[in-house]
């Protein structure tokens, strides 16, 4: 567990944060003092995800059970997070689908565009909604998770591939549009395969014991919410308390 007083106070979206990564993600930094805005479609799951930080001895989180494919949620999702705070500290950026396992030639329209609008789609208007709320924070940071599949997929795997290898392209444009704030840190961040039910609905074969967990991928995600500030802040409360000691 990270050590709770450099993030103490701070606000986090957590998006995927009903299940697996996210929600480990949001455990670790709900104990660790921040306030957590828990986003995922089922209102079950995230509720299960506050339970969690509280029991950890973290603050109650505020609940968003929403589709990242509404198009309106993502438009109202600035205003909404700015009418109740001034500023978005850390965003982690967890959600995904399940990807359809079949051969280009037989796949659907609706799983294509399902893909497409989970994938690539949600991505960008996540990224329009957040930047400027991530950019009136003194010390920033955004992490998104990515699979270094996409860069050479397997059969099989064609949908999820583009879809993700199009969202890698639009966070490269957006990591550069963003170079001018540099109190701003994002962060692409692979947790290689990892024992989730998402993973188990593409790899049902996989031996799922030789495979790290949730709670083990979360805590160095929350690890990468220490920006450099932080970081120093951390070891000037270290040095002072050696010294009054």
């Amino acid at each position: 567990m990270i050590d709770p007083a450099p993030l103490t106070g701070r606000i986090a979206l957590i998006t995927g944060a009903s299940r697996g990564i996210g929600q480990a993600t949001a455990v670790h930094l709900g104990r660790s003092g921040v306030h957590c805005l828990l986003l995922a479609r089922t209102i079950g799951g995230l509720e299960e995800t506050d339970s969690l930080i509280q029991a950890a001895g973290g603050p109650p989180a505020t609940l968003l059970p929403y589709d990242l494919t509404d198009r309106q949620f993502l438009r109202d999702l600035g205003p909404t997070i700015g009418s109740r705070f001034p500023q978005l500290d850390i965003l982690v950026h967890a959600a995904g689908i399940a990807a359809p396992i079949t051969p280009i030639s037989h796949l659907s329209d609706k799983d294509w565009d399902r893909q497409i609008a989970t994938g690539l789609t949600a991505g960008m208007g996540l990224l329009r909604a957040t930047a400027p709320l991530l950019t009136n924070s003194p010390s920033a940071v955004a992490v998104f998770l990515k699979n270094s599949m996409a860069a050479m997929p397997p059969a099989l795997h064609g949908a999820a591939a583009v879809a993700q290898n199009g969202f890698i392209a639009l966070l490269a444009s957006w990591k550069a549009e963003m170079a001018q704030y540099p109190h701003l840190h994002i962060h692409s961040f692979d947790p290689g395969p990892c024992a989730t039910r998402l993973r188990a609905a593409s790899f049902p074969a996989e031996n799922r014991e030789e495979l790290r967990s949730p709670d083990q991928v979360g805590a160095e995600i929350a690890t990468l919410c220490l920006t450099p500030s932080l970081l120093q802040e951390r070891e000037n409360a270290g040095k002072n308390e050696t010294a009054s000691g």
